[in-house]
């Protein structure tokens, strides 16, 4: 199976559902073979299976991502599964509702671990297989919310974006060694984190969203595919905003005009 990504052996967190599982698919169809890592193990090993069933390969691993030694075994399964690693997606991720005053520490405590702490335990397992790799790239999935507020989403606003700036920090650090470092920021998109949050909320945000739609999966792993790939070599410390234009209109005084037929995800 040839593609983008022919050559490219690539771990995803959180590949078990959502944009993961999306990312893991599309770029299983272009050529990488694919470690998916979740805790979720029965959807995890079913994307997998779902991968090679349609000809691709991909395999599954259980992936804490709080557990620096969760990420390490991920990393060897890699290695010896597939024989290297050159691409790392830290696409995991948690949401909780809260603002000051209504954050518990524990919630803190779990955002930050999984959304903040994740990433850079991914990046320091990775970092050794990735330097001895070729085009090596990470992707991080950080969040619209990285840098546009809300009044009760401390926990996930912080987390967002702390991973905004440590890619950043993380591009200059890898630049001239070989691992390109990105971030993708999406807007509202269709996932089952979307479960966590008050409808009220999500009502609030689809009526901001000027393409007037919400976001499918497929359309950030589009934006991941272009990131990992060779077509994006000269790209590094870059923030790629999927969000339907919401950013775009963050402080106009003028509220996004009602579409006249709203789209689906993919453009039908």
């Amino acid at each position: 199976m040839g593609g983008r990504l022919t050559g490219k052996v690539a771990l995803i967190s959180g590949a078990a559902s959502g944009l993961g599982a999306a990312e893991a698919a599309l770029f299983a169809r272009e050529g990488a073979r694919v470690v998916i890592g979740d805790v979720q193990a029965e959807q995890g090993q079913a994307v997998a299976d779902a991968i090679v069933r349609g000809g691709g390969q991909a395999a599954f691993i259980t992936l804490d991502v709080t557990e620096a030694a969760s990420w390490q075994a991920a990393v060897r399964f890699a290695l010896s599964r597939f024989g290297a690693l050159t691409t790392l997606v830290n696409n995991a991720g948690i949401f909780r509702m809260g603002g000051v005053m209504t954050t518990t520490q524990q919630s803190w405590s779990d955002v930050i671990a999984v959304n903040q702490t994740g990433p850079l335990l991914g990046m320091q397992a990775a970092a050794p297989a990735l330097l001895a790799a070729k085009g090596a790239a990470i992707v991080n999935i950080s969040s619209i919310y990285a840098v546009t507020p809300s009044p009760d989403a401390m926990a996930y606003h912080a987390s967002k974006s702390a991973l905004l700036m440590m890619s950043r920090a993380a591009a200059l650090e890898f630049a001239r060694q070989g691992i390109r470092v990105n971030t993708i920021l999406p807007g509202r998109i269709d996932t089952p984190i979307s479960g966590d949050i008050a409808p009220d909320q999500l009502a609030a945000v689809n009526r901001r969203i000027p393409m007037g739609w919400t976001g499918d999966p497929i359309d950030i792993a589009q934006g991941a595919l272009y990131l990992a790939s060779d077509d994006a070599r000269y790209v590094t410390g870059a923030e790629l905003i999927i969000d339907g234009g919401w950013y775009a209109s963050a402080g106009s005084l003028i509220d996004p005009p009602e579409p006249a037929m709203a789209g689906s995800a993919d453009g039908d």
